[in-house]
């Protein structure tokens, strides 16, 4: 039994973590659910506007936002999902690779999934920056409305330069994050608490009957409303994806305690302001604070927005990151910004190409209101997804019934469906954009999958098995190889046939190191794989050694790193006297490969691109040796 005063000291310790990583988790994973407020009741109150709004329609509309909250966020994601990890990891892709470990002939349709929701992810992390940042600039307008055209440059101004600073790392930057975001729920919260006495008919949205209500009495109208409600559980996705991030715990106390008691506050104080001022609807955000606030919470409002497009950045950065480990997308050049958090990675390429298509959304859409319609769907779809996924993880994994688990998830499924459908009403208006990205991110992942799946089969074909060939290459005859020094570490894909570059380093250069190691690196289906589990090693022949690197799909590729560990285990090698060696491959398109030539052309194009292997594997740039060939492909 420890000592009371010890295990006081434990508990305040244990108690003050958790509320340091429920802070944390506040402007990380709420930001951008958090600045819904801004447009969300807005765009809802505008199909119905026209000829004025009614006390039961403003009742209805808070009550549909209130419930959508509840049922959405808190019962699927804060309680459900937060538990379906894969070893604390979460995400589509981090589900994905967990189900396909045991997927029962679902494997086609359950990567398709994957990859579609990966997809309207990325989507997402495109049109959040754009709209968010848009919505709270807006707010000058108000404060004076001689600066409204200067809205579209401040905001693009705000946006280059988060996307600039997005190299320095978001270590330095995210230690305000949470406390920023907080002030921000404190602020929202006391708003609405400041307005709900404007009419306390408002406390009536509580009963979900006046949604069922608003939906019955509105028909077609209540469809295109719903469209604009899906507004305030944009971002519940974050929720999931930076599970691995804060943990369970932390994600769900934050929820509860600050985020959905603001959130409620917030929109029924909208609703209540709306009552006694109609005149109100044309901003009823920023119309509830005083004119000497306006300003501060404008500012406020920008910074809430900036932190949460940082989030989603940094989402799309992680879910890049997956996706290249796990063989969907090829290598880029990843930068670890922080020595101790290997979460906080930069990675160049997606950077760019989230800048230029959010700059292009901004100065195509214009306003917040314009962007608002495009962007219910990339959130709808990937909530779908995600829906679909775990009704196969609690079967797999949770081993749940398939009745029961379809009595819990249909009803879910449905709603959601619901939704998607009222935002595809709105296709024509902006609606296209995030289904056009989703489309085209999809097609990007599917060709490399499959186009890495040809090229591994095809060079099989002709392939030397490394059983046969080590001792044929070690026979002692006039035309063995000359013997050299040294230690040469060759990286293959496949461990059971003999590497291209050894094939080619003999046949061009006549040589055969005095050991020779056939190195293989496996991304597994997990996050991580501990140094316990990260070798595999099988001795071939007194000069051949198999070697196998396991890495988890959120960790660092670093060879030199695991190779210089793998040292002290008593495998000897001296850096100086060891070259690696790198097959080359020069890809040529041919129709008959079992891909149209368009996206033969697309696999090639993004192989092209990709990081060169020394980079991306941490390989000393002065020892390693390239050695190139031809495949049709």
């Amino acid at each position: 039994m420890g000592h009371p005063a010890e295990h006081h000291a434990a508990e305040k310790t244990k108690v003050q973590g958790l509320f340091a990583l429920a802070l944390g988790s506040v402007g990380v994973v709420y930001g951008d659910i958090g600045t819904s407020p801004l447009y969300a009741f807005r765009e809802a109150l505008k199909p119905i506007a026209h000829d004025g709004v009614t006390e039961l329609e403003v009742i209805g509309l808070i009550s549909l936002m209130i419930w959508t909250l509840t049922i959405i966020v808190t019962f699927k994601y804060v309680l459900f999902l937060l538990r379906a990890d894969n070893d604390g990891e979460g995400g589509t892709l981090s589900l994905l690779a967990l189900l396909t470990k045991s997927a029962n002939g679902h494997r086609a349709l359950l990567m398709l999934l994957g990859l579609i929701g990966a997809a309207l992810f990325l989507g997402d992390a495109m049109i959040t920056p754009a709209l968010s940042v848009l919505s709270a600039v807006e707010g000058l307008k108000l404060v004076a409305p001689s600066m409204s055209r200067a809205v579209l440059p401040i905001s693009v101004g705000i946006l280059i330069g988060l996307f600039a600073i997005q190299s320095k790392g978001t270590g330095l930057v995210s230690r305000f994050f949470g406390p920023i975001t907080a002030v921000w729920f404190i602020v929202i919260g006391a708003g609405g608490i400041a307005h709900i006495s404007d009419d306390y008919s408002i406390l009536a949205a509580f009963n979900p009957l006046y949604a069922v209500e608003f939906m019955l009495n509105e028909n077609f109208v209540g469809i295109v409303v719903l469209g604009a409600v899906f507004l305030t559980v944009t971002g519940a996705e974050a929720l999931y994806a930076d599970l691995g991030h804060f943990g369970r715990r932390p994600i769900q106390w934050a929820w509860f305690t600050l985020v959905f008691p603001a959130l409620t506050l917030n929109y029924l104080g909208q609703g209540a302001l709306v009552l006694k001022h109609p005149e109100a609807m044309s901003d009823p955000f920023y119309l509830m604070f005083p004119q000497w606030a306006l300003l501060p919470v404008v500012i406020l409002a920008t910074a809430a927005t900036i932190i949460a497009s940082q989030a989603v950045i940094t989402g799309a950065f992680s879910l890049v990151r997956q996706g290249i480990h796990l063989g969907y997308l090829p290598r880029m050049q990843i930068q670890f910004t922080s020595e101790t958090n290997t979460g906080q990675i930069f990675l160049p390429s997606v950077n760019t190409l989230l800048l230029v298509g959010v700059i292009a959304l901004v100065l195509g859409f214009e306003s917040s209101d314009s962007l608002a319609t495009a962007y219910g769907i990339s959130v709808t779809g990937a909530m779908v997804v995600t829906t679909l996924m775990a009704f196969e993880f609690v079967r797999i994994k949770w081993k749940w019934p398939q009745t029961f688990a379809i009595c819990i998830l249909a009803p879910l499924l449905a709603l959601e469906l619901v939704f998607l459908g009222a935002n595809l009403l709105k296709i024509h208006d902006g609606g296209w954009v995030p289904v056009m990205m989703a489309i085209i991110f999809t097609i990007v992942m599917w060709t490399w999958k499959r186009g890495t799946a040809i090229l591994f089969e095809k060079t099989r074909r002709i392939d030397v098995p490394l059983e046969t060939f080590i001792p044929m290459v070690e026979k002692k005859s006039d035309h063995a190889p000359v013997s050299v020094p040294g230690v040469a570490i060759f990286l293959t894909s496949d461990p059971e046939t003999a590497p291209a570059a050894l094939l080619h380093n003999i046949k061009h250069n006549h040589v055969l190191h005095e050991k020779n190691v056939v190195l293989t690196i496996i991304t597994v289906n997990k996050p991580r794989v501990s140094l316990e589990e990260r070798f595999k090693i099988e001795k071939l022949s007194d000069r051949f050694t198999l070697i196998e690197l396991r890495f988890g799909f959120m960790q660092s590729h670093n060879v030199s790193q695991a190779l210089a560990y793998l040292r002290k285990t008593g495998f000897k090698f001296d850096i100086m006297s060891t070259s690696f060696y790198l097959g080359r491959r020069k890809l040529v398109p041919d129709a008959a490969s079992g891909m149209p030539m368009w996206q033969d052309r697309l696999f090639i194009a993004m192989a092209n691109t990709a990081t060169d292997p020394s980079d991306y594997f941490h390989l000393p740039a002065n020892r390693v040796v390239e050695l190139g060939s031809h495949v049709i492909i």
